[in-house]
């Protein structure tokens, strides 16, 4: 590929927060954390549903798979829904919000199931002290969504 005029392209974007609209981030915060009680009913709903179904197919032998159960529900719950074509979580939908790459694309199911792992494990820990990092960043990204690559944005 040869350039005729002599000019280059800009440099790409290092970052996507300044690419953002003001409307892509507005009530971002709130809605998240909105979407994230919807979430825990339904990781936690499907999860019972699941033991219980496994518990009486296998005459109770199942309900010893209780502790491993939840973390695996909300690692596939996070990957399938947030790499899936509507690019978020049920609570993320009912909130209006997606998920994308920092460069804008569709996030792989890898990313969006570590970034699911990283939101769980620190919810946890922190007992969701998870969203003061967005309250520093200028994006309003977490940290979570920070060391997998993502950010969550208002659906156009």
């Amino acid at each position: 590929m040869s350039n005729t005029t002599g000019t280059f392209p800009p440099p790409p974007q290092a970052g996507y927060a300044p690419a953002l609209p003001h409307e892509a981030l507005a009530g971002v915060r709130t809605r998240r954390i909105l979407a994230v009680l919807f979430d825990l009913v339904f990781v936690y709903g499907l999860t019972l549903v699941i033991f219980l179904v496994l518990g009486v197919a296998t005459l109770g032998l199942a309900w010893l798979l209780l502790p491993p159960l939840l973390p695996i529900v909300a690692f596939l719950y996070n990957g399938m829904t947030v790499s899936g074509r509507k690019m978020g979580t049920w609570g993320m939908r009912m909130m209006d919000l997606e998920v994308r790459t920092t460069t804008g694309q569709p996030v792989p199911f890898i990313n969006a199931a570590v970034h699911g792992v990283l939101f769980w494990v620190s919810w946890y820990v922190t007992g969701g002290l998870v969203f003061l990092t967005s309250l520093v960043t200028a994006d309003k990204r977490c940290l979570h969504d920070i060391l997998s690559g993502v950010v969550v944005v208002r659906r156009p």
